[in-house]
């Protein structure tokens, strides 16, 4: 069967898709007023690694424009969750942080939306949800090549 007409593959990526854009609208429903998914993502991947990052390094991250970051990361200035700082060696990079009121945002917003998610994994089942994580993963691996 050829690769364009294989109905396994389209079935898992219309799902995949689906899925997506459905938890991307309950997440988005549930975050605090004034927080989109991209202002949320940055300031919870900033938390987990509680490291200063590049603009360029978020963009490559989040597979993003340098301008599209560049907006997410000026609304972010702008509402205190973030700080950048330029480069003391190179004074052409710049350097983004989460402030205290950054880490704050993230804290409510996962205590927004993370009950939602926890309902929709109980309703599924716990040992469904693990059972279907190796996959899931590595689709993800698979589309990171």
């Amino acid at each position: 069967m050829s690769d364009q007409s294989d109905p396994l593959a389209a079935t898992l990526f219309a799902e995949v898709f689906m899925a997506d854009q459905l938890a991307r609208n309950r997440v988005s429903k549930a975050l605090p007023k004034g927080m989109e998914i991209s202002h949320f993502s940055v300031l919870n991947h900033l938390a987990h690694f509680n490291e200063e990052r590049t603009p360029a390094q978020l963009a490559a991250t989040f597979h993003v424009t340098r301008g599209a970051m560049t907006n997410t990361l000026s609304k972010l200035v702008w509402a205190g969750h973030i700080h950048i700082r330029p480069d003391w060696d190179d004074a052409r990079r710049k350097f983004v942080a989460i402030s205290p009121a950054g880490r704050a945002a993230r804290d409510a917003a996962l205590a927004a939306f993370m009950p939602v998610i926890s309902d929709i994994v109980r309703s599924i089942g716990e040992d469904k949800v693990r059972q279907a994580l190796p996959v899931l993963r590595e689709l993800r691996l698979r589309l990171e090549e």
